[in-house]
């Protein structure tokens, strides 16, 4: 089991700390929110590979459908050769919620979703070297990938997305990815949806990650938290604090303390 920490937030400067704080706590990997408007993740994710040497780098999670899948490549390449091969990109439909900003892009589910899966196919064909790329949604064609920024990978960056447990369309967008970030699922139906998967043809090293909170103060208690998913097949957990918790400590003072407690090991 591998041990991630998702930041909720803060000003750049504030996450760039928890990023060297979490390295030194022990943690695997830093993962930050990508917003409509706020601090550029890929920046600041830019900015923690300068000051870090260890932990994995991502996103939690970046929308396809909203970004241009070809520029996303780009970024996260760059990350990748910056971080010396540590970089994830996890990528999703985007949450329509009234409390985030609205842009004016495609909000339709079924059309979000066939944008996605394009554009998971758009960014792993430049980073394998195509130089074009025609798809319903998106063209792309350049004569010299190396003249136009040189930003190819030297390895396969993994690619985890968010998908729904036991929607067959959203399964079958497994089988395109490196890992999946089960939604809603509960550990009973973990080792269902693992065996589904293996079955239909999914990577052997999928990485098959959990979300959710382990206590502070109570070692044992928060590696009993983890046990169970490990146990059904989970090989992350993703430690994250959204909301305030219910003591009313702001999240991104909370994780703050999260991560200097350390990963929730055994």
């Amino acid at each position: 089991m591998k041990y991630g920490i998702v930041l909720p937030g803060g000003t750049a400067t504030r996450q760039l700390e928890q990023a060297i704080a979490a390295e030194r706590a022990g943690w695997d990997a830093v993962f930050v929110w990508e917003a409509a408007y706020g601090v550029d993740a890929w920046t600041l994710l830019a900015a923690m590979a300068m000051r870090t040497e260890r932990v994995q780098l991502g996103t939690m999670l970046t929308p396809i459908p909203w970004r241009r899948p070809w520029k996303l490549a780009g970024q996260v390449a760059t990350l990748d050769q910056l971080s010396a091969g540590r970089a994830i990109v996890t990528v999703g439909l985007g949450a329509v919620d009234p409390q985030l900003p609205s842009t004016g892009e495609e909000e339709d589910r079924r059309i979000r979703a066939s944008m996605m899966d394009e554009g998971i196919d758009l960014m792993r064909a430049l980073w394998e070297g195509a130089g074009e790329f025609t798809g319903e949604h998106y063209t792309f064609a350049a004569s010299d990938l190396d003249f136009i920024g040189g930003a190819q990978p030297s390895r396969r960056i993994p690619i985890w997305v968010a998908a729904r447990w036991p929607r067959p369309k959203s399964m079958r967008r497994v089988l395109r990815c490196d890992g999946i970030v089960p939604e809603g699922i509960e550990v009973e139906q973990l080792p269902e949806m693992i065996d589904w998967l293996t079955e239909h043809g999914a990577r052997p090293d999928l990485d098959v990650t959990t979300e959710g909170q382990t206590p502070i103060d109570d070692p044992r208690a928060a590696a009993d938290r983890v046990a169970p998913w490990a146990a059904a097949g989970s090989n992350w957990w993703l430690e994250s604090q959204w909301t305030p918790t219910d003591q009313g400590e702001p999240a991104v003072e909370y994780i703050g303390r999260r991560i200097e407690a350390g990963p929730p090991r055994p």
